[in-house]
């Protein structure tokens, strides 16, 4: 055990005390200068923002692809070897116009074969008519002998069936010069589909066949190529369960292209499939809509993102959403319920619930109906007032002002920190500045 009275002791504990007393003066001096920093601080500066004029919009989004509005297979209806090909991928072509030539060697057979046999009946016909003269004559002569007892009632019904055999003969011999000239029209019908032609105007957007190649339409019409209107193009929108309630026939709605980002195009919901698409339990629905392609921009196959407009407010008068507080209906100004959050969403009672759930208030974001608001006005000398304006459509991040406010008033949307200089909502809220004074 050390000695307390040895030299050496004594040194030890003589340092020991002077690092506790420069570590306690160190920590003295940092508070001190907290301390007084805190003190000097500036204090809190309320962010101004002016009332302008603006545009809002709603959307629901959703990824979709450009397919033709109107496209048609195009197929071989006779059997042989294609010997050539008219048009290329790409190429624009008239209703009618000539695609593809089959070889029609047996097809002409056939007709010269079937146009032959019936000019064979035809020949037939005048040798039976000429029949069928002279057993009605043979018949009234046979009957005025009869009259007059020079002939016997025998010789009458010989005659008789003999006119009921050539009438049987020429009707028989008329039907089937009818048959044979219904079977030479199907093969003179069948001799021009040898040659292929356009059953619509529009684009070859794809071939499928080869010049030489052999085509064989016993079981199934072989495809040729595919001719598609590329002038109006139809948007295939795959939207989930979950959004598909918001959208309705006939809504605006509008997309952008991967490859042209800042050209919009518009249009109107025409449809929405009733039959979704089940991948991976992820229920998505199919949402149609048509956009006109006069300048052939939009090619079949490209990707669109696509927005559908839930509600929209052009050229209005707008505020901040933060600064807004005790959102309420405009029909009960005793009710009040907090804005909805301009960032991400945090779990909202289902309607029903009372308090301050926050469904009703997105649902009437999103049709845009009228609410009654507060709002901190600061006038020209820099007082504040409180003021009650009619609030309509709004985003999570403006709102249109109805009415309470004019262009060109400032009011107050959230505080500036003196120490970072960013700008925040009062008290920590997203929104609600009542409570800043």
């Amino acid at each position: 055990m050390p000695n307390p009275q040895s030299p050496s002791f004594s040194r030890r504990f003589l340092w020991r005390a002077r690092y506790w007393l420069a570590a306690g003066v160190l920590l003295l001096a940092v508070f001190a200068w907290w301390h007084f920093r805190q003190d000097a601080s500036p204090a809190a500066k309320p962010l101004i923002t002016k009332v302008e004029k603006g545009n809002i919009e709603n959307t629901v989004a959703a990824a979709g692809s450009l397919a033709p509005g109107r496209s048609v297979d195009v197929g071989a209806q006779v059997s042989g070897q294609l010997e050539s090909l008219a048009v290329d991928v790409g190429e624009v072509v008239s209703e009618g116009q000539l695609l593809a030539s089959i070889d029609a060697s047996v097809q002409m057979q056939r007709v010269e074969a079937s146009r032959a046999s019936l000019q064979a009946q035809e020949a037939l016909l005048s040798g039976r008519k000429a029949a069928l003269e002279l057993a009605e004559a043979n018949v009234k002569r046979q009957k005025n002998m009869l009259v007059d007892r020079a002939t016997s009632q025998q010789e009458v019904d010989t005659a008789i069936n003999a006119l009921m055999n050539a009438q049987s003969s020429m009707a028989q011999l008329q039907a089937q010069i009818a048959q044979s000239r219904a079977g030479l029209a199907s093969d003179e019908a069948e001799l021009g589909y040898s040659k292929i032609v356009a059953p619509m105007a529009g684009t070859v957007v794809s071939i499928n066949v080869k010049e030489g190649q052999t085509l064989n339409a016993a079981q199934s019409a072989p495809l040729v190529m595919t001719i598609a209107d590329l002038t109006n193009m139809t948007v295939e929108t795959d939207v989930s369960e979950a959004d598909v309630g918001k959208l309705k026939p006939g809504m605006a709605v509008y997309f952008t292209t991967l490859g042209n980002g800042h050209r919009r195009w518009y249009g109107k919901l025409r449809q929405i499939l009733p039959t979704p698409e089940v991948t991976n339990n992820v229920v998505l629905y199919t949402a149609l809509f048509d956009v006109e392609n006069k300048d052939g921009t939009l090619l079949s196959g490209m990707t669109a993102q696509v927005f559908f407009v839930t509600s929209s407010a052009r050229d209005v008068l707008t505020v901040p959403m933060a600064a807004l507080s005790h959102i309420r209906p405009l029909d009960d100004p005793s009710s009040s319920e907090p804005a909805a959050e301009p960032a991400a969403e945090t779990p909202q009672k289902p309607a029903g619930y009372g308090g301050n759930g926050g469904y009703k208030s997105r649902r009437a974001m999103a049709s845009g109906a009228k609410r009654q608001a507060e709002v901190t006005v600061i006038d020209n000398k820099g007082n504040k007032q409180e003021r009650t304006v009619v609030i309509g459509v709004s985003s999570r991040v403006q709102a249109e002002v109805v009415s309470g406010l004019q262009a060109g008033e400032q009011v107050v949307s959230g505080i500036v920190d003196p120490m970072s200089g960013a700008a925040g909502a009062r008290d920590g809220r997203p929104m609600g500045m009542r409570g800043f004074r």
